[in-house]
């Protein structure tokens, strides 16, 4: 979500404290931390957590489709769980957690919890989530908007070295080791400005959003193929799908053919919203169907494409603070 990009944007004077430069985190990381550093501990413990019954802007889904609900403990907690990311087998659910929207951001940075977090399938529920660890300890690094296709995973990051305030890095997994973190080079970066972005089950074609010249305005969605040495010169797919404001977070089902992406409702509900747009046969995607409402974004998918998976950010009544965030689901009829 926003908040995000603006959590890790503050964040970037921090790395500027840092010093540029610095060399990259090349010694092999733990894929998961042998013990969560007191995730619930981080909460604060005037923190409240709230449920759908308190929600003065509960998501809300059209004629048909179910009533959605947060995922129940160990995963959302009285903090804020954030871009939720599922992968292609079904077994692992990753998010950003950070333990209160309220604080300053260099807290953040040094409380040893904020980051992303990964929660494992176990039967009909999910088990206690584990901290992702991406930088060598003791160096400073916000990580989130994670992406993972099987032993590979891309993440944005700040932290020194960066070629932006916020870059995308690669990551891959050996022996249940992240390793290999690397800033994912200039043609992302700098050449292309990649921003959120997901990847076909194949690793042929990749979406990001983008605020790059020559869109309609605002971030718009963009779309890329792989090439030998990289990715092609992206292509935006115009309208419908893209408009003057921002289409942002988007997910390319496996086969390429249905995306999703959230951006400002267009029934006239209060904050961004998701939508669904299919690809038809002449390879045009058509008219994008707005699925979820109300400070509803970051959608992912189950495996079997029957459960949408997204963020929802709880406001107050008057939309002025915002409360608290948790990671949704509902049933795709």
């Amino acid at each position: 979500m926003k908040s995000m990009y603006v959590l890790l944007a503050a964040l970037a004077l921090v790395g500027l404290a840092c010093g540029q430069g610095s060399p990259l985190p090349t010694v092999p990381q733990p894929a998961i931390a042998a013990k969560a550093p007191e995730r619930l501990e981080s909460v604060p413990a005037a923190a409240h957590k709230m449920t759908p019954a308190e929600d003065a802007w509960p998501p809300a889904a059209p004629k048909g489709w179910d009533r959605p609900q947060p995922l129940p403990a160990p995963v959302n907690t009285a903090g804020a769980e954030d871009s939720p990311f599922i992968t292609l087998d079904g077994r692992s659910l990753y998010f950003f957690f950070t333990p209160d929207l309220h604080i300053p951001v260099e807290k953040q940075l040094l409380d040893g919890v904020t980051g992303i977090w990964v929660s494992q399938r176990m039967g009909e529920s999910w088990g206690e989530p584990q901290r992702v660890l991406l930088s060598t300890p003791g160096e400073p690094a916000l990580d989130g908007c994670e992406f993972v296709l099987e032993d590979w995973m891309a993440f944005c990051s700040v932290r020194a070295g960066n070629l932006n305030e916020i870059d995308l890095y690669t990551a891959v997994r050996r022996n249940n080791l992240w390793t290999d973190v690397k800033d994912w080079g200039r043609q992302i970066n700098l050449d292309y400005q990649v921003g959120e972005m997901h990847i076909t089950a194949d690793g042929q074609t990749m979406v990001f959003a983008s605020k790059r010249p020559g869109g309609l305005g605002g971030f718009d969605l963009w779309l890329s193929a792989k090439t030998n040495d990289g990715w092609s010169e992206p292509i935006n797919p115009g309208g419908p799908v893209n408009t003057t404001s921002d289409e942002n977070r988007p997910y390319l089902s496996p086969d390429g053919q249905t995306l999703w992406f959230d951006s400002t409702s267009r029934r006239g509900f209060p904050g961004p919203a998701i939508f669904r747009s299919l690809r038809s046969a002449d390879g045009r995607w058509g008219e994008p169907e707005e699925i979820i409402s109300q400070f509803a974004g970051e959608p992912s998918l189950s495996a079997d494409g029957h459960t949408l998976y997204f963020v929802h950010h709880y406001f107050s009544t008057d939309m002025k603070q915002m409360i608290e965030a948790d990671i949704y689901g509902v049933n795709v009829p």
